[in-house]
Parts: structure tokens; sequence; C-alpha cells
């Protein structure tokens, strides 16, 4: 049967991201080969010369001069000499041999030579040998995808020539080249990484080194910086097969995260990072001091049976169900064997870093979440385990996700609690009634706490928001005021909790309609058909004043009307562009003459009489003092404020320093924050 070479490569899958794996197989060949001689791995030697763009390299065996001392030029190929048995008669023929079983015993598929030419343009091998006779041959070729393999061209060589073999992976396609790893330590660690098994299994790896411009790595000395300890093994069983673990610690600064290595035919098929997914596996881990990061290298005859021809995966359902879900193995089977060892192995590691993730949810809760805190004792104690350099953001989201989870659940239950399960016992009955209640008080509490929590925020950054700044000025006007109300809004578009009214005045939450910076004419409340606003609101944005109605079904009403000025402003004077008392009034004057109606329509009869509530936020400063006592105001015990009735007006009129709106706040509600342990200073 004819063979397609093109063919095959076409259905012979790479992706870019491993684009070096071409690399990779060509260094495990050598390391079998080098096996192959029956050497101890202290006498086999591999160098990986890395060619780039301004390096001529005519001849395989030539190790000339590189160019440049930071290695920056494109790569374009790599060149593969080992000392091991070479391209003798048998491994020429195996070579020649798609889907070879020359070396299955090795884990070898006969595929991986398709992989180089994924990547590479041309393969040259230049290979010195020992024949059946003992004789030194050498034995040349090349390898592409026009061509497939060329005829060998085979001579004799000295006796004192070296055994040796030279694989040339030359003119690397641009798109693998351009998503693979570019400097020479990055390419060392990512092969070491793919190799490591060969260093951690008995009896070691032969040296093998990268050479890159006018730089050499050892991959046993980047063993030495990454191997925190030696390597621990241990054998499980899955339904009745075998796997091989091998736990290795490597040091931080050797890779960035946890991961689990599936490995068939001697070679690393597959990394699946665990970082997260096992409880207190977060970030670094510490030993002695010294942090690590963790792999679990997994090896079996099961994975070299599944392993895809390409080793790039492996053919393996996700779990299986039905009849042959006892004794088929499923990839969740393997993986959730391994993860309890796992955790049995690093259960004295991971110890400290739960309780330091438990501790990073508390202090959250406690300090700047405790709308959570009911429903805690809710979840289960290992969904609790965070990593303890969480963002607040992440946390709070993960926390959201199982209040949403209990308010779900309690949404279903609730459905169905009052109807008695068919012959439920009563006792049972009253049992589940009594869970039912339970976990709906403490979503109430959840919610109270939310808003109370909402609360102290709201106190900060009005407080915040009323200093100075590092600029030597103070906030501007639309700040503070869309934390009373936001802007150019009224009731009917904003819900109870996107305003602040409380901050003033518990009692104006309850209103019949509320509107803020926005001209009487379009206010539906006042009847007005007045488009002037106050001179002041023209100038000043902010300036614009916070209008509220309070009513009941019953035509009668108050008319509350709040204007807020800057922080330290000192200009006020006589006049309503200049007083903020006066624009108060005016707004109330001109309101009244509109003839008053609710917001629903209806009349409220002798609207001229509708008690008026005027409220000015700003500091006290001289003029502010001056014009309160041109009004007759008295002033406050605290000297922070000044109250009074202004019977022309029959309008109570009150100025309220930002201070004093602070602190009035924050003593109302000082019981709730500290029932909560929230700080009030």
């Amino acid at each position: 049967m004819d063979t397609n070479l093109r063919g095959r490569l076409r259905n012979t899958p790479l992706p870019y991201s491993r684009g070096l794996m071409p690399l990779f197989e060509a260094v495990v060949n050598s390391i079998h080969a080098i096996e192959e001689t029956g050497y101890s791995s202290n006498r086999g030697k591999i160098i990986v010369d890395i060619l780039r763009d301004s390096q001529p390299s005519s001849s395989l065996f030539s190790n000339q001069k590189k160019p440049g001392p930071d290695a920056t030029e494109d790569i374009i190929g790599f060149k593969i000499t080992d000392n091991g048995i070479g391209f003798n008669d048998a491994n020429m023929k195996s070579f020649e041999t798609l889907d070879s079983e020359y070396k299955a015993d090795k884990g070898c598929r006969g595929v991986g030579r398709l992989l180089w030419l994924k990547a590479f343009n041309k393969i040259r091998v230049a290979s010195i040998f020992k024949d059946d006779t003992g004789c030194l041959k050498s034995r040349a070729f090349t390898f592409n995808a026009s061509d497939g393999v060329s005829t060998p061209v085979t001579a004799d060589v000295p006796d004192n020539s070296a055994v040796q073999t030279c694989v040339h992976l030359e003119g690397f396609n641009k798109r693998y080249r351009d998503s693979s790893k570019k400097t020479t330590s990055a390419i060392a660690n990512s092969l070491f990484e793919h190799c490591l098994w060969y260093f951690v299994r008995q009896g070691g790896a032969p040296e093998i080194l990268i050479a890159d411009t006018d730089e050499t790595v050892h991959l046993d000395q980047v063993y030495d910086e990454h191997m925190l300890s030696s390597a621990s093994t241990e054998s499980i069983s899955i339904k009745n097969r075998e796997f091989d673990l091998t736990h290795v610690k490597l040091r931080s600064n050797s890779s960035q995260s946890h991961v689990i290595a599936f490995c068939a035919a001697n070679r690393l098929v597959k990394e699946e990072n665990i970082s997260g997914k096992i409880p207190g596996l977060y970030g670094k881990i510490r030993d002695n001091n010294s942090e690590f990061v963790y792999a679990c290298y997994v090896s079996s005859e099961f994975l070299n049976e599944k392993v895809r021809a390409e080793r790039t995966g492996f053919e393996l359902d996700d779990d299986i169900e039905g009849l042959f879900a006892q004794t088929e193995i499923s990839l969740n089977d393997i993986k959730s064997a391994i993860i309890e060892r796992i955790c049995l192995f690093l259960s004295d590691y991971l110890t400290e870093s739960k309780k330091a993730g438990r501790e990073r949810l508390d202090s959250f809760v406690a300090k700047k979440a405790p709308r959570y805190r009911p429903i805690l004792a809710r979840i289960p104690e290992d969904k609790l385990i965070v990593d303890p350099n969480i963002s607040d953001r992440e946390l709070d989201l993960v926390l959201h996700k199982h209040l949403s989870e209990i308010e779900g659940k309690l949404l279903s239950d609730g459905h169905t609690i009052m109807d008695p399960k068919h012959d439920e016992e009563l006792v049972d009955y009253q049992k589940r009634l009594q869970e039912y209640l339970k976990t709906a008080e403490d979503i109430k509490k959840s919610d109270l706490a939310n808003y109370v929590s909402h609360r102290k925020v709201i106190l900060d950054l009005l407080g915040k928001a009323i200093e100075k700044g590092d600029d030597g000025k103070y906030a501007r006007e639309d700040l503070i005021h869309g934390l009373i109300m936001p802007m150019r809004k009224d009731s009917n578009e904003i819900m109870f909790d996107g305003y602040n009214l409380w901050l003033l005045d518990e009692r104006l939450a309850f209103h019949d309609y509320l509107a803020s910076d926005r001209p009487l004419s379009s206010i539906p409340i006042t009847g007005s058909n007045q488009t002037k606003e106050p001179d002041i609101c023209a100038l000043n944005v902010f300036d614009k004043p916070i209008l509220v109605s309070e009513g009941t079904k019953l035509p009668l009403a108050s008319i509350v009307v709040v204007e807020i000025k800057r922080p330290m402003r000192n200009d006020a004077k006589a006049g309503e562009d200049h007083d903020p008392i006066e624009q108060a009034l005016g707004y109330l004057d001109r309101i009244r003459e509109g003839k008053v109606q609710t917001a629903s329509g209806r009349k409220i009869p002798k609207s001229e009489d509708i008690p008026g509530y005027c409220y000015v936020v700003c500091d006290i400063t001289t003029t502010i003092e001056n014009r309160c006592k041109m009004h007759s105001l008295t002033v406050t015990s605290d000297h922070m404020g000044y109250f009074g009735y202004n019977p022309n007006f029959k309008a109570y009129v009150e100025v309220i320093s930002f201070d004093r709106l602070v602190n009035a706040a924050k003593e109302r509600n000082r019981a709730f924050f500290d029932k909560l342990g929230l700080p009030t200073t």
C-alpha cells in the first residue's frame, strides 16, 4: 500500500503554540539512541545548537562562532548532536518506514519525524555509527515533504572517528517560530520541563547542552536550579490499571503554575494547570521558608495505549456513563484519583495556605462585606477556602455566587414548603419548615447588613469629599451632589437604593415624588409652567436644587427643598442669586404658586399653605454666618449649623455644615455599624 506523505502531514496536527515540539522529539530520540549504546547516563551527551538568521551553517558537524551577545535574531533552525548508536541499518530502515514498530517498546510510534516537517522545511541528517561488524561508517540523507527520505549516502570513515549523529532541523516555519520561545534560557527551560521525566527517573538523563550565541546552558544546572528536593514516587491502581506518580517540587522561579503532567511513551504529552482546583493550592507553596511550585508526573501502560499518534493528547473520554462506567477508565477518573493523592502529598504544605485564605475571607467580611456574615455557616467549609492573595473584587464575586445559590434554593423551597410531602410525618415537616424559616432569616440579615455597609461606604466617601485635596482644592459640587442624589433624575428613574437622602433626614426616604436638578416646568407636582431656573443654578450646575414632596394618599403634604453648596464657598450675600437661604425659599414660593398636586395628579387644596422645609448644606463660612443672622436663625449648640422658622414663607429652615451632616449621620447609624463591627472613626 502506497503512503502519501503530504496527506499524512496534512492529517498530523501540531498547534502553532507547540512549535518546539519537533525539537523536543529530536532530543528524546537522542536520549533513546544513547540508551541503545548501553552507556550510563553520565557518558551520553547531547548538544542542541540554536541557529539564527545571521549564522551560516553549511556543515552539519561544524561548531562555528555565533555572532551577537543577545541572541535576538530570528531562529531559523536547530542542530541536535548526540553520541548515541546512530543510523545503522536497522535504524535507517525504521526511519524510512512510517508508523514503524521497531522501537515500540520505548513508546516510539514512528510518526515523530512527521512533526519535524510540520514546523521545518527540510531535515538533514549525518551519522557516524558502527555497523554489524564493528566497522565505523557514515550515513547522510535529507528528508522533506516533497521528496520524502532521500537515498542515503553511506561511506567508510577512519577508525579514530567519533560516533555521533547530527539532525539539522532547517527552515523554521514563520508561524511556528513566532509562537515559540525565542531566548536561550526560555528554550532551555521548556526543553527541561518536557524532559524532566528523564531527570527524575532512576538512572537520570544524559548531559544535555543548549548552545546559542556566546551562551551555553547545561540542563543539569537547570535541574539544580529548578528542583527543590528529590522527587517522590508512588503507584496507584485505577480500575485494575496501574499508574505511576512522581511528585516533584520545583523552585518558584521555574514555573508559573502547579500542574499534572501526563506522560506516555517516555514523553511529556499534556500538562494541566491545577492551581485553584485543589483547596489551598494557590500561588506558591512554602517548604522550610522556600517557595516552590508542584508538578505531578503521571505515566502508565494505559496512557501509552491511549496516547494519540502525534503525542499531543489522549484518546480518552472525559466521562463514561452507562454500561461501561464501572470498567472503562475516563480522563476524569484518572484526574480524581491523582488529585486525591496530591492532596495527601501536599497536606502539610496546604494547611498554612488554607488558614491564610480563611483569615483573608473573614477579614473581608468583617471589614468590608458584612452582608455575607449571616450566610457563612451555610456554605460548605471547603468552599470557603480561597487564595490568600485574592482581590476584593474576586472575593466579593465568590461570596455573591454562594449567596445567589442559597437564595435560589430558598426560592425553590418556598414554592413547596407550604405543601407537605405525601406521607410526611408532622415532626419532619416542622423540621423542614424551621430550616426554611431560619435560612430566610439569614438572607434577610444579609440584605440588612448589605444596606448598612452601603451607608458606611457613602459616609466615608462624603467625609473624603469635603476634605481639601492634595492640590489644596475642595471637591467639585457634582461629586457631593451625586452622593446624595443623582443629578437630572427623578423618582421614576431610580430605585430606592439609588439615592441617599437619609444623610439629611431618614424621613426623606418616603416621598410621593422626588426630582433632582430639573426646571420647575418639568416637575409634575409643581403645576408650574416656569422654565427659568435660579441664576446660581445656571451659573454652576451643582448649585441647582434637589426637590422633595412628601405626602400620603390624603391631600396633605409638605415640600422639602435642599440646596447644596461647594465646600468652603464664602461669597454669600443678599439676593436670591447669592444667598442659598433665599434660593431655597424662592423655590418653595414658586412651587406653591404653581398649585401643588400629587405625582398621580390629585390637586392639593390650599397649596399655598403647605408646610415647607428648606435645607441648606454648606460650610459655615463668615458670609454664610452673616446671612443666617440676617434671617434670624439660631445657631446650634455645636456651632456647626443654624435653624429657625420663617413665618412669611411658612417654612422651617436649617443650615447644616458638611461636618455636622457627616457626624449626625454617623451618630444615627453608629449602633448599626457597631453591630456589624464596622469602624466609625
